[in-house]
């Protein structure tokens, strides 16, 4: 195993990715469920490596615990393979020799220099049970959403509009008169707007100018209303806006 250097000084941007990795664990515990440990190393410290540690009843770990020697030999294999973003996937075992599906992955700081390692072990003699009330269950019980799976940027402004129109319509509280209206506030508070050509779009589906589209755009930036970017007509100063 090739021998590594006990520290690696963080710039300011690697701590702010590091800080980002806590984030992203937690996000991934949540998400995989109870069944999974994740540990984030810093290798600034590897005495004291372990700066964000979830699940770890299963290895006894805490935050500033050291980095073990298996850390440090998928760290060496890493570096060998001459790609700092290699991924090690492994199957691994418990002292006891039960199953667990581990992985490995390195974080690459501001320098290109691999700053900390992301390590999963998924314990797979979780019962069964236990499994499916985290994978049918969301953590604190949030309401399941809907997500829209478009193919171009087209498809997604089309398929966007037809639901807000949708509710629009629906909405007895709503004035005809102001159907339309309604409609582009809606999209405006999705973001819709920061698609290039989407003043267009909605404008032509809806059957109305686009500068009644632009007219309608800088009253909600007139009244406050979520003053985000939008791709630029007639009466503002800039370049469209893109994504």
């Amino acid at each position: 195993m090739a021998i590594m250097e006990k520290y690696v000084t963080l710039t300011k941007a690697d701590r702010l990715i590091m800080d980002a990795c806590k984030s992203l664990a937690e996000g991934l515990s949540q998400f995989i469920g109870p069944g999974c440990e994740i540990v984030l190393h810093s290798l600034e410290d590897i005495e004291h490596s372990a700066v964000k540690v979830l699940n770890g009843h299963y290895s006894g770990r805490r935050e500033g615990a050291p980095i073990t020697d298996l850390a440090m030999e998928m760290l060496a294999k890493i570096r060998s393979s001459g790609d700092s973003h290699t991924n090690m996937v492994y199957m691994n075992a418990t002292k006891a020799g039960e199953p667990i599906r581990s992985a490995t992955l390195p974080i690459v700081g501001s320098r290109g220099v691999i700053i900390g390692l992301l390590c999963m072990n998924h314990y797979l003699n979780l019962p069964v049970y236990a499994f499916f009330e985290s994978m049918l269950t969301a953590p604190g019980g949030e309401v399941r959403a809907a997500e829209t799976f478009a193919s171009s940027t087209g498809e997604l402004i089309k398929q966007v509009l037809d639901e807000v129109r949708l509710t629009v319509m629906r909405d007895a509280q709503v004035s005809a008169a102001n159907k339309n209206k309604r409609i582009i506030a809606l999209l405006y508070e999705k973001d819709v707007f920061k698609f290039k050509d989407a003043v267009v779009k909605v404008a032509d589906a809806l059957g109305i100018s686009k500068n009644t589209v632009y007219l309608h755009l800088r009253n909600l930036d007139k009244n406050g209303v979520a003053a985000h970017d939008t791709e630029e007509g007639p009466a503002h100063g800039h370049a469209p806006a893109t994504i």
